[in-house]
């Protein structure tokens, strides 16, 4: 590590976040000054855990989005990098996406990762609220929209004004899947396609009493999706939990993160092949989502969720899921 510690205001954090492919990101140079290690050292510690950074966690960027990032970085005030690809950029840069940001603090170890990591996942957070608090005075396909608008910062729109989209460029955007990247994004629910992240925010926050995630794939994106659900909500999370994609050091970090957030484990027993999501089990509010795909992979390919019309036919497995045993995780 670096014998000297920078400090960063919260205006020169914000700075060093960029919009690449659609999502706020943080790139590896920066991160590795945030939390006092070299370039090398950072990008080693990440790689001696490769196994917790998916693509939708961490990617490396590609030459044409490094000359923007150089672009904006030049005219910002904050920034010491020379521009130009024959000056000091060697390599192109791992993106560390706000759920790659959250995994660093299971891997960079000690007070001060923990406290750069909280600081950067609150400035996150801070960003999207304003969208998911505002979910149910909005329409369903504005709330995509918005997103989408939204999360262009300030820097980007400077730059790009005079080719932003339109609100029907923005539609057109969400309806066409032909891109291979607008699949990574988006899925269908309902027969409307929506921000994947978003989709499954908008399924927990309907949930009144209780939310049950039947999943065999879990992981700590699972958890980070469940976040925002509305105070005093029981979360029962349902999975045999293959592959070990949750490990109790993640649990135990997102719990001391979010400790409003009420979860349990139960197995699922091996009989269950598809996803679901039930809401408010036994109530009259009682909604039940079959899931196309995990929640871990929402957005990576195209998927649909969609709510079930007749629960009775399940009620009798979910009873019978409700008297399994604790799932302990290692």
């Amino acid at each position: 590590m670096k014998n000297e510690i920078i400090i960063h205001s919260e205006t020169d954090l914000k700075s060093k976040i960029y919009t690449i492919r659609g999502i706020q990101v943080m790139l590896d140079f920066d991160l590795a000054e945030i939390y006092g290690y070299t370039t090398k050292r950072f990008n080693e510690q990440v790689r001696n855990n490769i196994e917790k950074f998916d693509e939708d966690f961490r990617f490396q960027l590609t030459w044409e989005e490094m000359e923007i990032i150089l672009s904006l970085r030049s005219r910002s005030k904050f920034s010491t990098l020379n521009t130009g690809r024959g000056s000091n950029v060697k390599y192109l840069p791992y993106a560390f996406t706000e759920q790659g940001i959250y995994m660093l603090m299971t891997v960079l170890r000690g007070d001060l990762a923990i406290r750069q990591s909280k600081i950067l996942i609150r400035l996150f957070k801070t960003m999207k609220d304003f969208i998911i608090e505002r979910e149910h005075l909005i329409g369903y396909d504005d709330v995509a929209k918005l997103a989408i608008q939204t999360s262009q910062n300030t820097k980007d729109i400077a730059l790009i004004k005079e080719n932003m989209a339109t609100k029907t460029d923005v539609v057109k955007i969400i309806e066409d899947f032909s891109s291979s990247e607008i699949k990574k994004d988006f899925l269908f629910l309902n027969g409307k396609s929506v921000e994947a992240d978003l989709a499954y925010q908008q399924i927990y926050s309907e949930a009144k009493e209780t939310i049950f995630v039947i999943d065999n794939y879990i992981s700590l994106k699972t958890l980070v999706l469940l976040k925002s659900v509305r105070e005093n909500v029981k979360i029962t999370i349902f999975s045999d939990n293959i592959r070990h994609g949750l490990h109790k050091q993640e649990l135990d970090d997102f719990i001391k993160e979010y400790p409003r957030v009420e979860l349990s484990f139960k197995i699922s027993g091996g009989i269950f092949h598809d996803r679901y999501v039930i809401l408010d089990f036994g109530t009259e509010n009682e909604k039940i989502y079959h899931c196309g795909a995990s929640s871990k992979d929402a957005g990576k390919k195209v998927c649909t969720i969609s709510a079930i019309t007749d629960n009775a036919v399940y009620k009798p497995l979910i009873k019978k899921l409700l008297k399994n045993r604790e799932l302990v995780l290692v």
